[in-house]
């Protein structure tokens, strides 16, 4: 559906050269929800802005459904705009304009009939929960109902593409789960590819298929959610899974098992099917061991089962040894470091 290739992006202030996206190269498939993420100045916001021609690559190509967008004219601009739905942090809405008025607009721009846009946004309405406010003016709703006409809005005109600009970034935790819910929807029942950026991890991981994290205007990794919750490679890519994922007791919790007698910690990650499997009670109970989970969890990513569990283990050193050589045919082991913090 969208394809970057090499693209970098320059922005010249003053006498000095700003490098915001540098040599990105990303697939984002037909019905994906593709997320992208990084701390502020990471380059996001720029690369969306170059998926609709808002601002132009300095280099490199992008496609859009096959086309290189770089050769269109300006009429062939705006049909491709007309093909891209936008939402945004502080919702955009005219505040002079009803509920109604406000996700009629883009009909209005693309000359609709008066009952063909009625038509429209009374379905459109009724699809996030809105028919009722359909004559309110948008400072008279909460955040989630002007997130939800933002939402009607951009998909007035049937768009293929729905790109996401930190869409919940001013929502609470309760609402937030709303829209991104409203979101899977929109993605699951019309088939609109979603394109979204943020920084918030949580994010990402309730909705999206597939993840790239960018730092200083690079993509520093690209995969599944899954496979970079469960396997993050980069420094930056696990500083943002830590946030949403409690991986390690606090301090005083360690100190606590260290005063016991704890000696050796170790992390046992189960992934999918393995997860539900009683492994490790299993292996175990097979080599005389008693286990003590420390801390963790298993939980649900991508309709598959993670777990992440902190174990010490209690029986004769050979024992032990024999113990973790086989949970490693099965589960992935590493040793932690006890003695940091």
């Amino acid at each position: 559906m969208i394809e970057f290739r090499n693209i970098s992006k320059t922005f010249k202030i003053g006498n000095r050269e700003v490098n915001a996206v540098k040599n990105v190269s990303l697939s984002i498939q037909q019905g994906e929800i593709f997320g992208i993420i990084g701390f502020s100045g990471a380059g996001k916001s720029t690369l969306l802005r170059l998926v609709n021609l808002l601002e132009t690559p300095t280099n490199g190509e992008i496609e859009v459904q096959g086309i290189n967008i770089g050769s269109l004219s300006q009429k062939d601009v705006r049909k491709l705009r007309s093909r891209i739905g936008m939402i945004f942090q502080n919702f955009n809405l005219f505040a002079s304009r009803t509920v109604a008025g406000n996700v009629a607009y883009p009909l209005k721009l693309a000359g609709w009939s008066k009952k063909e846009i009625d038509k429209r946004v009374s379905e459109l309405l009724s699809f996030v929960g809105l028919t009722d406010k359909a004559k309110d003016y948008p400072e008279q709703l909460s955040g989630g109902q002007k997130q939800r006409v933002g939402i009607a809005r951009a998909l007035a005109t049937s768009p293929d593409i729905l790109i996401c600009d930190e869409a919940t970034s001013a929502l609470d935790p309760d609402t937030t789960s709303e829209i991104l819910r409203l979101l899977k929807k929109v993605n699951k029942e019309l088939g609109i590819t979603i394109l979204l950026i943020t920084h918030e991890m949580h994010v990402i991981q309730e909705i999206c298929d597939k993840v790239a994290v960018m730092e200083n205007g690079e993509v520093i990794e690209t995969d599944s959610v899954f496979n970079v919750f469960t396997n993050p490679q980069h420094l930056t890519t696990q500083r943002f899974i830590q946030s949403v994922q409690q991986d390690r007791p606090s301090t005083s919790l360690l100190r606590e098992w260290r005063r016991k007698g704890g000696k050796h910690l170790y992390r046992v990650i189960f992934k999918g099917e393995v997860a539900s499997d009683p492994v490790l009670s299993r292996v175990t109970r097979k080599f005389d061991v008693d286990v003590n989970i420390v801390y963790g969890s298993v939980r649900e990513l991508q309709e598959k089962l993670y777990g992440n569990l902190l174990v010490s283990f209690e029986g004769q050193e050979e024992n032990i040894s024999s113990v973790l050589l086989a949970l490693q045919q099965d589960v992935t082991v590493e040793e932690v470091n006890v003695n940091e913090g």
